[in-house]
């Protein structure tokens, strides 16, 4: 069983360096057992970064009622009306995200923005200034954390993640020439000093694709443009733990992923 200390040997020798920015992708399953688990990982990258560096992870949030939002807006409220309220401070991350988001949330010193969407969590020295105005609607485009990310020459660590988790190439998507590009309203219940409200959240289809199905490849696009990425551009690559990991240029990749969704989604 490694130790967090070894993850940041690891780290190190990936090319991570104390006060870099980072947007964090890792599966544990991969990653391997470590002294500590989720929190022991948590521990190695904080120590890896420094506190001059900054980290960022996507959490989404848990929605047992993700499913009203496929019905017309009109019926969507009485839909709700027995919907649990997110609520910032204590809603699980999304499952699919994985557990170490849920632990860094939960971590002291984690930041968390409030949109029941596009939520976020970030922790070091940036923190508080990449979620302080977050936006609420396109909450992947101008503005937001990503935007942060690759305006502060920010890089990509996947660590044993799949191939189509690639969240900052949402950003890439608004950068993106392409015609009449698919966008949604999603209703959700939150919770409020005021009492439970339902608030609607407007943004490019970061679910299904910005364009329709007969426009996208057969295959998840994300996956496509890695790939097509990691096989023309330099990046690093090593093992973090048991896991198969790359570091990358967060403002390459979204150029490289809108140039690549400009021509090919038409």
């Amino acid at each position: 069983m490694r130790t967090p200390a070894d993850l940041v040997a690891d780290l190190h020798a990936l090319g991570v360096r104390p006060g870099d920015r980072l947007m964090v992708h890792a599966s544990l399953r991969r990653i391997g057992p470590i002294v500590g688990g989720a929190a022991g990982v948590v521990q190695a990258i904080d120590s890896a970064l420094g506190p001059e560096g900054t980290w960022l992870m996507v959490y989404g949030a848990r929605d047992e009622h993700a499913w009203v939002n496929e019905r017309p807006e009109s019926e969507r409220p009485a839909l709700l009306a027995d919907a649990e309220p997110f609520d910032p401070l204590t809603t699980p991350v999304l499952p699919d995200v994985g557990v170490l988001a849920e632990v860094m949330r939960t971590t002291p010193g984690t930041v968390v923005n409030t949109n029941p969407e596009g939520r976020f969590g970030a922790r070091g020295a940036l923190a508080r200034a990449w979620l302080a105005d977050h936006p609420w609607d396109d909450y992947y485009g101008p503005g937001s954390a990503l935007a942060h990310l690759v305006a502060a020459d920010g890089r990509v660590l996947r660590m044993g993640a799949d191939p189509d988790t690639v969240t900052v190439l949402h950003h890439a998507e608004y950068l993106a020439d392409v015609a009449d590009p698919r966008r949604v309203r999603r209703h959700r219940l939150v919770r409020t000093p005021e009492g439970p409200r339902i608030v609607v959240v407007e943004c490019l289809d970061d679910e299904d694709g910005i364009v329709p199905d007969d426009r996208q490849p057969d295959e998840d696009y994300f996956a496509i443009i890695l790939r097509e990425f990691l096989a023309t551009h330099p990046h690093a690559t090593g093992l973090v733990g048991d896991a198969r990991s790359e570091l990358l240029d967060a403002g390459a990749l979204v150029r490289f992923g809108a140039a690549w969704m400009t021509e090919h989604l038409r």
